[in-house]
């Protein structure tokens, strides 16, 4: 593959599309994936399987020692089911940002892909300093930018299933030296490929910000770039407006997680309403074109087989609240169609 041959089309784990062709999108998902802490990743930490009686448990974080399981998405019959229901209910696309550190399978998503007739967008680069192998805190921001051309432009992880999209890459707060080095690459690789970034920011409210001024610091472009999981950082609109000014994407992306419990900080997590509230806020100060939502689902127990939501809950049940709460439909088409679209087109 080459640059000239990207320009212009979306690249799917089954090869380069038009960018019509790309429907209703969700832009932050992980389909196969081992979220599990790489000090946690073994058996004797699996726990007990998953069953109606502990899901709820699981997910608010409490009561059970040993929870490996919910972390791990290893099940491709399960994942083919889940993908096939989520286009069953209206879904098109998902972008799966499963990428270093978190146990990626091209060749997995490719079947899904091809058994399911939902496009898949795959993700390339890596997660959080604790994920990294440790033989990248030795390596340059050069072999980095190498390393996500060709996963671009050749395959990844040892295949030749081909990423669309940078990321998710990881970003901590305080931000570790691997991963500024790992983000700068991506900007090289971007800039190389025409490839948009996205960004796991770190859990500090003024990290986004602090990356997205890195960027343009950086001289990148902030309108390709997307920062990701913004309803688990910043709660306040200023905050959130100034991100916005700034050019980039903010992503809503834990649509489904309706409790307050958040496990890894100390917050409170929103509900979809108020989601929707933040999004429409965006909206009114002129940010339609910056706003794209998902469910980020990483854990077995938001999967409908695990009874949870499922990839389908924001096209039936979201969109729906959307049209209650005063959406029209040219918004709803922007946040799920345009501008997962304009994002996933190389340039």
């Amino acid at each position: 593959m080459t640059t000239n041959e990207l320009r212009g089309k979306i690249q799917t784990v089954l090869g380069l599309i038009e960018p019509d062709a790309l429907g209703r999108t969700l832009m932050h998902e992980h389909v196969l994936c081992d979220i599990r802490p790489p000090g946690t990743r073994a058996d004797n930490d699996l726990g007990p399987e998953i069953a109606l009686e502990t899901v709820w448990q699981l997910n608010y974080g409490h009561g059970i020692q040993r929870a490996g399981r919910k972390y791990m998405l290893d099940l491709e019959d399960i994942a083919t089911r889940e993908v096939a229901a989520m286009k069953h209910e209206g879904g098109e696309a998902i972008v799966e940002l499963t990428c270093g550190g978190l146990s990626p399978d091209p060749n997995g998503l490719r079947r899904i892909a091809a058994g399911t007739g939902v496009q898949l967008i795959m993700g390339c680069g890596h997660y959080v300093n604790d994920y990294q192998d440790p033989r990248n805190h030795a390596r340059t921001v050069d072999d980095f930018a190498r390393e996500m051309i060709g996963q671009v432009l050749h395959g990844a992880w040892g295949t030749d299933v081909r990423s669309g999209m940078l990321g998710e890459i990881g970003c901590s707060a305080p931000w570790a030296g691997t991963e500024k080095r790992v983000m700068q690459a991506a900007l090289i690789a971007a800039a190389e490929t025409g490839a948009a970034i996205n960004v796991h920011p770190g859990r500090h409210p003024d990290q986004p910000q602090e990356v997205a001024d890195f960027i343009k610091a950086a001289g990148h472009a902030t309108e390709r770039v997307v920062i990701s999981h913004i309803d688990r950082t910043i709660f306040d609109e200023a905050r959130l407006l100034r991100l916005a000014d700034s050019g980039v994407t903010v992503e809503f992306d834990l649509f489904g997680q309706e409790s307050s419990y958040y496990g890894l900080s100390d917050i409170d997590m929103p509900n979809d309403a108020t989601r929707l509230r933040l999004i429409r806020a965006l909206i009114v100060h002129g940010h339609l074109d910056r706003v794209v939502i998902s469910h980020d689902i990483c854990y077995r127990t938001r999967l409908m087989s695990f009874g949870g939501h499922g990839y389908g809950h924001i096209f039936r049940n979201v969109v729906p609240m959307m049209r209650r709460r005063g959406y029209s439909e040219d918004e709803i088409d922007a946040i799920l169609v345009r501008n997962p679209r304009r994002l996933l087109t190389f340039v």
